[in-house]
C-alpha cells in the first residue's frame, strides 16, 4: 500500500484525518449523544474542564461541544415556558471551566446532609479580608491591617490556604507581597472574572447615618468626661 493509499480513509469509515488515535468511538455510538458524553466526563471530573479539552478528548469541534454544554445549562436551568423546574444542580461556566454544583438555594440542605448542620465557615474577620482582597487587588497585608484596624495575618494566611488568595508580585515602594484572588475564588462564587463582582455601593451606609454614628459617638465620649 502506497503513502497515497494510507492517507485516505477506508470507505465508510467516519473516523476523520485528524481524530487521536486514542479515539475509537464516535459521540453518536452513546445513548444521550454529546450531551450525554459530557455530563459523563463531567461528572468525574475533580475540577473545572476548558471546552478546548473536552473537544478533544472526544475528536469534535470546540464549538460543538461549547453548544452542547450552553444547551445543558439552559435544559438545568429550567423552563416556565415548559413548566420544566430548575435541577437541583447547575452546570458552572466560570474562568477556569465548566462543572457541575450545587445551586445556592439549596446551600441549608446539603449542608445539613453533609455535616449535619456543622458546616465549616468562613469567620467575619476571613470574609471582611476577602472582601478586601476581591475589591482592592492587588493589596498588601498591611492596607488590609489597616482598612480592617487590626492586625490580619492570621485570617490571610487561612484563606491562602483554603486557595481564595494567593501572592503576585510585590509592591514597589514596600516591598511587601501582593495578594490577589486566585480562580478558585471565582469559581466558588460562580463568577467568570472579577467584572461580574456586584457594587459596593448598595451595601454603604448612608452618609447621614455615617454622621449621627459620628456625632452620637462623640456625645458618648464627651458624657464619659
Amino acid at each position: 500500500m502506497n503513502a497515497q493509499q494510507q492517507s485516505v480513509p477506508a470507505e465508510g469509515s467516519d473516523a476523520a484525518p485528524t481524530r487521536p488515535e486514542y479515539v475509537d468511538f464516535s459521540v453518536e455510538d452513546f445513548p444521550g449523544g454529546l450531551e450525554s458524553c459530557l455530563e459523563a466526563i463531567l461528572m468525574v471530573a475533580d475540577q473545572p474542564q476548558q471546552a478546548v479539552d473536552m473537544a478533544r478528548v472526544l475528536a469534535l469541534d470546540e464549538d460543538e461541544v461549547t453548544s452542547a454544554l450552553e444547551s445543558m445549562q439552559r435544559e438545568y436551568d429550567g423552563d416556565e415556558a415548559r413548566n420544566l423546574a430548575p435541577r437541583g444542580f447547575e452546570l458552572r461556566h466560570t474562568a477556569r471551566g465548566w462543572q457541575y454544583g450545587n445551586r445556592a438555594v439549596f446551600e441549608p440542605v446539603v449542608s445539613a446532609f453533609v455535616t449535619d448542620g456543622q458546616m465549616a465557615r468562613l469567620s467575619q474577620a476571613a470574609l471582611e479580608a476577602l472582601a478586601i482582597v476581591a475589591y482592592k487587588q492587588p493589596v498588601t497585608r498591611a492596607q488590609i491591617a489597616a482598612i480592617r484596624g487590626v492586625n490580619s495575618d492570621g485570617v490571610v494566611r487561612a484563606l491562602s490556604v483554603r486557595g481564595l488568595i494567593r501572592e503576585e508580585g510585590t509592591d514597589p515602594d514596600s516591598r511587601a507581597a501582593l495578594l490577589v484572588t486566585t480562580g478558585l475564588f471565582l469559581e466558588k462564587m460562580g463568577l467568570e472574572s472579577l467584572d461580574q463582582l456586584p457594587e459596593l455601593a448598595p451595601f454603604m451606609p448612608a452618609a447621614s447615618d455615617v454622621v449621627n454614628e459620628a456625632e452620637n459617638t462623640e456625645n458618648e465620649s464627651s458624657a464619659a468626661l
